[in-house]
């Protein structure tokens, strides 16, 4: 409809059956196609690039304050923690985490013992597993990675302009449908003062 309409604009310049409101809808169209085609791509660009600079800027800052650290399993733990600890793994959705109590060294030299979760197929007592921990030896989530990051920022993006185009596309609707009303309510005052002398003699209808 709102390619129709605008094609339709230099055709109804001349046409003298074209009313003012067909010419209004026809510019409305025309210019939400120029904000869903030209703006809403460059909205979601400036978004995609300011949430990507961000979430690099986070990625850093986690590389910068966690590390890997090396930790020993105690023994197997009931129970789940909140933390994926060996970055080794490949984990996935499906992957099978399991609760250990392991002991590793902090920062300052430290022996602090806790429960971590690892994707690791062997737990069994004295095994070497690699985890995350923060500049005071606590566990740590596993940082995001760069390319996450970007994809996150992609997506963000591309979210932004498909949310500008669909409200630009609404506020065309919503517009539309206020001239309508409006031409309408013009049609019924137009036919209530000359409805009640239509067809009689000598009113010149």
């Amino acid at each position: 409809m709102t390619v129709r309409a605008v094609l339709g604009i230099r055709r109804w310049r001349h046409n003298p059956l074209c009313r003012p409101t067909d010419r209004h809808e026809a510019w409305v169209a025309l210019t939400a196609l120029l904000v869903i085609v030209l703006a809403a791509p460059v909205v979601g660009w400036l978004c995609g690039s300011l949430t990507d600079e961000a979430l690099q800027q986070a990625v850093r800052s986690q590389h910068a304050e966690r590390s890997l650290t090396s930790a020993v399993v105690v023994r197997e733990a009931p129970g789940g923690s909140l933390f994926a600890q060996d970055p080794e793994a490949a984990v996935t959705e499906d992957t099978t985490r399991t609760s250990v109590v392991a002991d590793w060294r902090a920062p300052d030299g430290t022996v602090r013992t806790g429960t971590v979760s690892t994707a690791s197929e062997v737990t069994t007592p004295g095994t070497r597993i690699r985890i995350w921990t923060d500049r005071e030896g606590r566990p740590a989530m596993r940082p995001m990675d760069a390319p996450t990051a970007h994809t996150h920022a992609v997506l963000a993006g591309v979210g932004v302009a498909v949310l500008a185009g669909g409200l630009t596309e609404a506020v065309r609707r919503l517009v539309v449908w206020r001239m309508t009303l409006r031409r309408y309510a013009r049609l019924d005052r137009a036919w209530a003062e000359v409805g009640p002398d239509w067809g009689r003699t000598g009113t010149g209808s």
